[in-house]
Formats: structure tokens, C-alpha cells, sequence
């Protein structure tokens, strides 16, 4: 199982100095001998609601304080990371993804083995922060991701079934334009939209990934002559062919504002968009649905599904005690329980705690859905070597630019595979 309103978003617009500004080193003594527990994470799309949560738990936790800093969007959060801990600016806790991110940071992470929320935790949330025996990670959420569609548009154009090939798809997207709307909007400005997510699909999409991803290691396989590495790319095309103009300069809030207020029919994006839906159009009549690369309808009819990221903690800490009580808080209070749930509109990792329909919104419901049905597919971005996927959207976004052939692209990600695997 299992990363804005119109363009004007000023807790998501982060500046280079905003960056760089807000955590001090570790944990602090504030004003009064105040606890002070800096926090660094990357979903920006919650950061409103940290904020309403930090009043609440600081107000019942006198004597702590909570310094949350959301760093994502059109930032680079994995490397303002990296350059925090580099100027000796280290969090208190910080977020970061499982298995290969995991390794990169495990030499800063808390052992949370004998932490109470641990026994609600199911294997599969478990397994990507776990390392010799111990867990290093409170997961945040399940999310899943594919492409989110507008339900009015689509019946306004006549398309009365969700597409599950890609012959089907490019039908829609068809009559999409004929009634005077652009099918896609695409974001492809946005690394992690093309070397996290898009990329994920050829890999997931595999009869054995992890097998497949074996042999990559070993020298067994290549993408080139991959066929579904080939339907992959069809999709891509067919998203540029019916997409917005200048996908490769449109980010993450335009591409937002753009789907939300009825100007395209599609997206690829995940459940963890719909607090940003509705606060941009709180009406939109939103659904998700697969991303087909074949004419194999059951075998698209999938949707990607994953532990997005983890809250770690940082081991050398002064203050990891109180960090660690935050934690429980969060998974083992009904206080806790609602933010992780009704006010992020999150489903949660835990198997404890439930979420109501109308708290994780249409998205989560048809994810659910789709978990519920065993149409799951797993993130295997997250057991790439570390720093191909910066790669390989460097690689994508010079293909859609025209400066590339699809079989230099798909050559010139096995060759980045190749360079930067584990031998």
C-alpha cells in the first residue's frame, strides 16, 4: 500500500532566503527555557494546517514550541535539506522518503523501534524505513497518484467512461478539444512530476519490477528494448499532443490553478492536491483515474500507491524526547488523529485510525476505492539509485523539448542507471 490557490500563494512561493532562514541548529531553549523543536518538511500543501496544529499542540504542551518550516512546490526540498545540514543548520525533524533516501540518511536517524504507534503500523509502511532490524520512520500517509479528470467536463464532451486504454484516451482527449477545452494540463517544469511519478509507471508497470529492476543491476535488461518502457512513452506523447502550450514552463501552482478552475480536463497529480483543490474551487467535481500505456484495459486499470514520506528524527537532537512525543501525539491522541485525517485530508498509515469519506475528499475516496479492489500499484521511484530520478527529468524534459528521440532518451536513462547504480 502505501509530494496552492490561484497563483497567489504566499505560503508556498519560498524564496532562496526563506530557505535558508527559520530552523537553527537542532532543537533550542526559547524564550523562558522554552523547548523548541524545529521542524523541516516538504508538503507544502499542508502548511496551513501545521500551523493551526502547532497552536493547538503548543497550547496543550506548555513549555514546547514548534518551528515548522514547509519547503516544496517550486522548491527543491531533498537539496535545501542536504544544504542545511551541510551549514550545520540540522532540523529536529525532517522528512524524507523510504529505502534508498533511508540509506542516504540513515547515519542521522533516530531508532523509533520502541515507539507505541509501531504495533498499528502495517509491514508494507514498515518496510521502506526499516534497516537491520529497526524502524527509523513515523509515516505520514498513504497517497496514490494518476491522473485526477474533471467529472463535469468530461460529460459535457460526451465522455461517459473513464478511459482505461490508451486507445480510449486519446478518444476522450479528442472530444475534450472539440468542446473547446485543453485536455491536459501538464506541469513538466516540475522534476519530481516526470522523474518521480511519470517515470514510476514503466517501472510498476512491469510483471516482476523488482525483478526487472534486478536485472537491471546486473546488466540483464534494458529499457530500450522494454515494451512497456515504449507504451510509456506513447502516453507521454499523447499527454504533449492534447497538453497545455509550454508544459516545460509550467509548475506545480499554475498547473493547479489551471485544472481547479475548469480550464483542462486532466492532470497527473495525487490525492495529497485536494486541500488545494478545494480552496481554490471547493465545487470542482474531481476524480482520479488510471494512466493507460496499452490497450489492455485491465491491465491499466491501476492507480500508483505509496508512503510518500517519512517524519524522522534526528538522533543528535537535544530535543528528541519531546520529538518523539509529538509523534505519539499525532498517531495516538483523537486530536492528533483529526489533523492527520479531517484537516489534512489524509489516509492514514495506520491501522488504527479511520478516515470518513468526507474528510479525505473524492481523490482519497477513489483511491480507496482502488486499494479496496486490489488495483494497486507499488512506488518503485523510491528503489531507484539515488539521483536518477533528477536525471531522468532532466532527460524527459529534453526529449519533450524536442531535442531528443525517444530512443536517445530511453538510451540515455539506462546509461544514467547504469552510472549511478550500487555495484
Amino acid at each position: 500500500m502505501f509530494a496552492k490557490k490561484l497563483m497567489m500563494l504566499p505560503a508556498l512561493i519560498l524564496t532562496a532566503a526563506a530557505v535558508l532562514s527559520g530552523c537553527t541548529q537542532g532543537g533550542s531553549a526559547g524564550e523562558s527555557g522554552q523547548k523548541v523543536i524545529n521542524i523541516y518538511q516538504g508538503k507544502v500543501e499542508i502548511s496551513d494546517q501545521l500551523q493551526e496544529m502547532k497552536e493547538l499542540y503548543e497550547s496543550s504542551h506548555p513549555g514546547v514550541v514548534l518551528n515548522i518550516q514547509s519547503v516544496g512546490g517550486g522548491t527543491d526540498y531533498a537539496a535545501s535539506l542536504k544544504s542545511r545540514f551541510s551549514a550545520g543548520a540540522q532540523p529536529d525533524i525532517f522528512t524524507i522518503g523510504g529505502f534508498q533516501e533511508r540509506d542516504l540518511w540513515l547515519e542521522y536517524l533516530e531508532d523509533l523501534s520502541d515507539q507505541p504507534w509501531t504495533e498499528n503500523m502495517d509491514q508494507v509502511a514498515k518496510d521502506p524505513m526499516s534497516a537491520d532490524g529497526k524502524l527509523y520512520g513515523f509515516p505520514l500517509n498513504y497517497e496514490g497518484y494518476g491522473f485526477l479528470y474533471n467529472k463535469d467536463i468530461f460529460e459535457e464532451a460526451g465522455v461517459t467512461e473513464v478511459p482505461k486504454t490508451l486507445s480510449e484516451l486519446e478518444a476522450a482527449a479528442q472530444k475534450i478539444q472539440d468542446a473547446g477545452y485543453t485536455p491536459f494540463v501538464n506541469a513538466y517544469a516540475e522534476w519530481w512530476v516526470l522523474g518521480n511519478h511519470n517515470v514510476n509507471v514503466p517501472f510498476a508497470r512491469q510483471d516482476d519490477p523488482e525483478a526487472f529492476m534486478q536485472a537491471l543491476d546486473e546488466g540483464n535488461a534494458d529499457m530500450a528494448s522494454n515494451e512497456i518502457f515504449d507504451g510509456w512513452l506513447d502516453l507521454l506523447d499523447l499527454t504533449l499532443k492534447y497538453g497545455n502550450a509550454n508544459p516545460l514552463t509550467t509548475d506545480y501552482n499554475t498547473q493547479m490553478s489551471t485544472f481547479a478552475n475548469g480550464q483542462a480536463a486532466m492532470t497527473q497529480q495525487g490525492n495529497w492536491v485536494q486541500p488545494t483543490l478545494d480552496g481554490i474551487n471547493p465545487d470542482l467535481n474531481v476524480g482520479m483515474m488510471p494512466m493507460p500505456i496499452s490497450d489492455d484495459a485491465e491491465a491499466n486499470d491501476k492507480l500508483f500507491v505509496g508512503v510518500p514520506t517519512y517524519w524522522v528524527i534526528n538522533k543528535n537532537s537535544p530535543v528528541k524526547e519531546e520529538a518523539k512525543e509529538l509523534l505519539d501525539w499525532m498517531a495516538g491522541t483523537p486530536e492528533g488523529q483529526q489533523f492527520l485525517t479531517e484537516k489534512f485530508q489524509f489516509i492514514p498509515a495506520f491501522n488504527n485510525i479511520e478516515a470518513a469519506a468526507e474528510d479525505i475528499g473524492p481523490l482519497g475516496g477513489d483511491l480507496t476505492t482502488y486499494i479496496a479492489d486490489g488495483k494497486a500499484l507499488n512506488w518503485y521511484f523510491q528503489q531507484l539509485p539515488i539521483g536518477t530520478p533528477q536525471d531522468y527529468a532532466s532527460l524527459m524534459q529534453s526529449y519533450i523539448a524536442g531535442r531528443d528521440t525517444r530512443e536517445q532518451l530511453l538510451d540515455n536513462m539506462q546509461a544514467s542507471y547504469d552510472n549511478l547504480k550500487v555495484r
